[in-house]
């Protein structure tokens, strides 16, 4: 949450002159309401059976750039799709940078709490290990440019030939 996922996706996609989704953005897309409301109404169990769905859609697509939903891991069946689909790159940033950069947004609905950074610090301790753990290539995000976190990326995936140079 607040790594950079949309913002670093984009422009890698871009470099890669792929196309790049945003898993929430496509929930929002085919439901017609935001990710607020589907918590709201459903539940985080709703969302995340809506979540899963778009998933296996988006996987499904050939050459693209997929920013998923902070929680997305937390799902074994999730976790399935995404390591046998493609490359997981983990962006991972510091609890102080994740609190800054997600004070003023209030479209992340678990967030919507007088005690923000107590759940920040619940939801990186569950999540950072599975993120480390899933992931072929983690890099730090905190007091970097998006086009240096893509630089680096893009000389990774050269490097490990899952690119051509």
């Amino acid at each position: 949450m607040g790594a950079g996922k949309s913002s670093v996706g984009k422009s890698l996609a871009q470099v890669l002159k792929m196309d790049f989704y945003d898993s929430d953005e496509e929930i929002e897309k085919s439901t017609g309401v935001d990710i607020g409301w589907i918590f709201d109404v459903e539940g985080e169990e709703g969302f995340r059976k809506r979540e899963r769905a778009v998933l296996e859609e988006l996987t499904a697509k050939s050459n693209i750039v997929l920013a998923t939903g902070g929680g997305s891991i937390l799902e074994v069946e999730n976790q399935l799709i995404l390591m046998s689909n493609g490359t997981l790159i983990y962006l991972h940033v510091s609890l102080s940078s994740q609190d800054h950069r997600t004070l003023n947004d209030s479209r992340r609905p678990m967030l919507r709490t007088q005690n923000r950074l107590e759940v920040l610090k619940k939801l990186y301790a569950e999540r950072e290990p599975i993120y480390e753990a899933l992931a072929d290539y983690s890099i730090y995000t905190d007091n970097r440019s998006v086009q240096a976190v893509v630089d680096d990326i893009v000389a990774w995936l050269q490097a490990e030939n899952k690119i051509p140079l």
